[in-house]
């Protein structure tokens, strides 16, 4: 079976703490529960979180979804937002995990990389630098969510055309994201295969669509 890797690079700098960081833990949990239920996401997904704040951290490297372990994701009191240095970590893992296709296998099908931030890059720098490269891996679809009024829409659609903006980091909120997400997933397993790119899902309330 072909895999479908899905990496989450994941905001945990001190402007998550407290109440937003619990509330992406249970968001998260949430969706990977979801995804548990679809047949068809539990035979091809695998699922990687990094997280980016003065560091970057592979919480969970790429692991398939029925033996997945969501361990509780935590962040500093404070500290910068590197998400240059965490795009730069997304490249590597990309370029090591996802198995090309050969004349003697079919590899992956292609990623999917979903960004979540509260802010906006204190590495702008090597941001801008990485972005291209993460254009060039061929992605099925890169999706940005800046969350709250802190963060960068601007900046993240020289990521990805596919940028959603969340009024805040709240637990509702981040619940409705990631059901979305996990929507979202569902349909890029569905379109694998077809050559088309992924469509995204239309977003609830909560999320609006950056154009």
């Amino acid at each position: 079976m072909r895999r479908l890797p899905v990496y989450f690079l994941l905001d945990t700098s001190g402007s998550m703490y407290g109440e937003p960081i619990q509330a992406l833990n249970n968001a998260l949990s949430g969706m990977v529960n979801t995804l548990r239920s679809d047949p068809q996401a539990l035979d091809s997904l695998w699922i990687s979180i990094v997280t980016f704040d003065r560091e970057v951290k592979e919480v969970v490297p790429l692991t398939e979804l029925v033996d997945f372990q969501l361990p509780e994701i935590t962040c500093p009191q404070s500290g910068p937002t590197n998400t240059g240095a965490g795009l730069e970590y997304i490249i590597q893992k990309v370029k090591s995990d996802v198995i090309k296709s050969s004349e003697t296998q079919k590899g992956d099908w292609k990623p999917l990389l979903f960004v979540f931030t509260d802010g906006k890059p204190s590495d702008i720098q090597l941001y801008r630098q990485k972005t291209p490269e993460i254009k060039a891996l061929n992605f099925g679809a890169v999706v940005g969510c800046a969350a709250g009024h802190m963060a960068n829409d601007d900046i993240l659609k020289e990521l990805t055309d596919d940028v959603v903006h969340l009024d805040s980091a709240d637990s509702q909120t981040l619940k409705s994201f990631f059901k979305w997400v996990s929507e979202t997933i569902e349909q890029g397993n569905k379109s694998q295969g077809t050559g088309e790119s992924i469509g995204l899902p239309p977003p609830p309330s909560e999320i609006t669509v950056v154009t």
